[in-house]
């Protein structure tokens, strides 16, 4: 399993309400990537940062979704380059199903 974590700035003075309302547009989009496993969206405590947290079946399938085309797109969007960070995610624990889960080191599986 790959844990990615796209950040960028949020926009300066932007409501939570917007904020929220922004990230729906991209619902469909992210439902559609059937190598996605979950993607949360965060926003720091301090409103300066939002960032993407995927787990991926794959850093293939991670890095085909944040193409070169998908940053540069991203960059005309925000006015900067997001950055991404890929981690290897070998075990999660999932409270409210009541789950450990470990994952090989391939990240493959989901």
């Amino acid at each position: 399993m790959i844990c990615e974590i796209v950040t960028f700035p949020s926009p300066a003075g932007a409501s939570r309400e917007a904020v929220i309302e922004d990230a729906r547009h991209v619902v469909a989009r992210w439902q559609a990537e059937k190598e996605l496993v979950r993607k949360h969206f965060v926003w720091s405590d301090d409103r300066t940062t939002l960032k993407g947290i995927y787990f991926w079946t794959s850093r293939a399938a991670a890095e085909a979704a944040h193409s070169e085309e998908w940053l540069q797109q991203a960059e005309k969007r925000i006015g900067t380059r997001p950055t991404i960070d890929y981690f290897d995610a070998f075990m999660i624990i999932d409270n409210a199903a009541g789950t450990v889960t470990e994952y090989p080191e391939d990240g493959a599986g989901a």
